[in-house]
């Protein structure tokens, strides 16, 4: 009998019945296994304990916020594929979660084909990340797999997409990278024209911040037309 074990795992991190029961609804739907917790006590417990393809993780938790889940579990699995879910979509709310480690995020209230878009394409990127891939950008040797990167006396930490966004930049090296090609060939989004994100932006601010240490310009923006690599 089939228990649910070969299909996608995503865990949901929701405290609202009608949501969590409405997202799971739509998960099903699309042929992928959820577990539903209410509690971000719970969502961190079960994110340790079990494995899982994808977790989709509310920011406004009573208790323990998304905030803090979504920092321990960064810490701990640095490549689990983490969706955000936000009921502003202000852009301090936006900001905050990304920067407690989330790849990506959803603002209340969404549409199924959203969230669908935004699910399948974590998915998409997870599966095809490399494991043992070395690369160099500009002063720094990136370890894909071990998602760090030296130069000279400096060591960074980077998140998954982070490296993803400096293979693809050092691949266009010298180049104009537009939001578009990033969010298609990065996020693994379709149809990028229909999703508002400030996504691009703030990821690229925050690697960028890690990336100047050595005092080096590594990343340009190029008003109006997206960034390029410097190095």
């Amino acid at each position: 009998m089939d228990n649910g074990r070969n299909k996608t795992q995503i865990l949901v991190v929701e405290d609202e019945a009608s949501i969590r029961s409405g997202l799971c609804d739509v998960l099903v739907y699309h042929g992928w296994q959820p577990t539903a917790v209410e509690s971000g006590e719970e969502g961190l417990d079960l994110g340790l304990r079990e494995r899982f393809d994808l977790v989709i993780l509310d920011l406004m938790l009573p208790g323990l916020s998304g905030l803090d889940v979504c920092q321990q579990l960064r810490v701990r699995l640095p490549s689990l594929p983490i969706l955000m879910l936000t009921a502003k979509g202000s852009e301090d709310d936006v900001v905050r979660g990304l920067r407690s480690g989330a790849d990506d995020y959803v603002t209340k209230p969404f549409s199924v084909r959203e969230l669908v878009a935004r699910v399948q394409a974590q998915l998409r990127r997870s599966s095809n990340v490399s494991d043992d891939e070395r690369f160099t950008f500009g002063p720094w040797d990136v370890d894909a797999s071990g998602l760090n990167a030296q130069a000279d006396s400096h060591t960074i930490h980077l998140s998954q997409r982070e490296v993803d966004l400096l293979r693809l930049f050092g691949q266009q090296s010298g180049r104009v990278v537009s939001r578009r090609t990033l969010l298609q060939q990065v996020w693994g989004l379709i149809n990028v024209d229909e999703i508002e994100t400030r996504t691009v932006d703030v990821h690229i601010a925050k690697l960028r911040k890690k990336l100047d240490v050595t005092g080096a310009r590594t990343i340009e923006t190029v008003r109006g037309a997206g960034y390029r690599a410097t190095v």
